[in-house]
């Protein structure tokens, strides 16, 4: 793969290149990890939806199935809470274990070593912990930049309302607070570039000296490697995310027009879950796969692909009975920036 002026489609092109030379063993992975989490995302609001039915006879209906009591609306409102709670749990499980075991088989997979499904299953429990801590830390960042802006926000209505005496209800007033909501919106779209390559990062340099597996530093690390690749990441980003969030959006909107009591029972949605589901884990698939390949292609024009190459050159490198005597031949790897 060319490293030279990477952008999207040569990002995916690497990717699909990596998944097809595999296909069996990223399918396995699909299965086990990301279906389940594709799964869950589309059916989850029909769930939440049938918990809050005012209709008692409905809610009974459905949560039978999961031996959920639905005496009253107080119960329900508990039992979404519980279900909430763990479905948050799960998706958090699931999903880190899928970005750890097929970051983990990309990586790999882009060297041309064989990838086998239980050393990505074991990578899991070397990844999993560290991508946790760092997944917490990523939270903590992030809600604390959103309660600075909320404190600024608040702060500054305040101020203007007091000093200036600006009514609450003016247009100007409302059109002048949805600038800070902006501004807000645009940095963490960029703290999502700088640090698209972070899980990454953990799972593929846990072993290295040079960067702690967890805490800050997987963070300052996938911002000096993107550098030159901002826009590569936000495209990637974009494309990813629109493209889920139609077919998220589609599915809820279809099974909100299916409507009725027993909506959720026809075949047409069980079939637009089906189908929606399929194409939300190859989305998810591809978007792990499209991270590593990018993190490739920034260790190579950073100079630091080049070393791993050649060091796996080395370790290819079989003596051969006839090249007694002979003079080694030294093999280096050029690449362009």
């Amino acid at each position: 793969m060319s490293t030279t002026n990477p952008n999207l489609w040569t990002i995916l092109s690497e990717s699909k290149r990596i998944i097809k030379a595999h296909s069996r063993h990223f399918l396995a992975l699909s299965v086990i990890f990301l279906l389940p989490i594709s799964f869950s995302v589309l059916v989850f609001p029909t769930l939440q939806q049938l918990l809050l039915l005012h209709d008692d006879t409905v809610a009974k209906s459905f949560l039978s199935h999961i031996h959920t009591s639905t005496s009253d609306q107080r119960r329900r409102r508990q039992t979404l809470i519980i279900l909430s709670i763990s479905y948050a749990v799960f998706a958090l499980v699931f999903s880190l274990c899928a970005v750890a075991s097929i970051t983990y088989s990309v990586f790999h997979g882009f060297y041309g070593r064989p990838v086998k499904l239980v050393s990505s299953l074991y990578s899991i429990l070397h990844s999993f912990f560290p991508l946790l801590i760092t997944t917490l830390v990523c939270q903590l960042l992030v809600s604390a930049l959103v309660a600075l802006f909320a404190s600024s926000l608040f702060l500054l209505v305040k101020l203007l309302h007091n000093i200036l005496g600006f009514d609450y209800s003016s247009p100007f007033f409302v059109s002048f607070s949805l600038l800070p909501f902006i501004g807000l919106l645009l940095s963490l779209l960029y703290l999502q570039v700088i640090w698209a390559l972070v899980s990454v990062i953990v799972v593929s340099e846990q072993q290295s000296p040079s960067c702690w597996a967890w805490g800050v530093r997987p963070f300052k690390r996938s911002a000096h490697l993107i550098k030159g690749f901002q826009s590569v990441a936000l495209s990637i980003y974009l494309y990813f995310a629109i493209c889920a969030g139609i077919l998220i959006l589609s599915s809820w909107g279809l099974a909100a027009a299916f409507g009725g009591t027993d909506g959720w029972k026809s075949w047409a949605f069980v079939l637009q879950i089906v189908v929606t589901s399929a194409l939300l884990t190859l989305l998810f698939l591809y978007l792990a796969a499209a991270n590593t390949v990018l993190y490739m292609c920034c260790k190579a024009t950073h100079g630091e692909l080049a070393m791993e190459i050649a060091e796996e050159f080395a370790r290819e490198y079989v003596r051969l009975p006839f090249d007694d005597g002979k003079v080694p031949h030294l093999v280096s790897v050029v690449y362009t920036t």
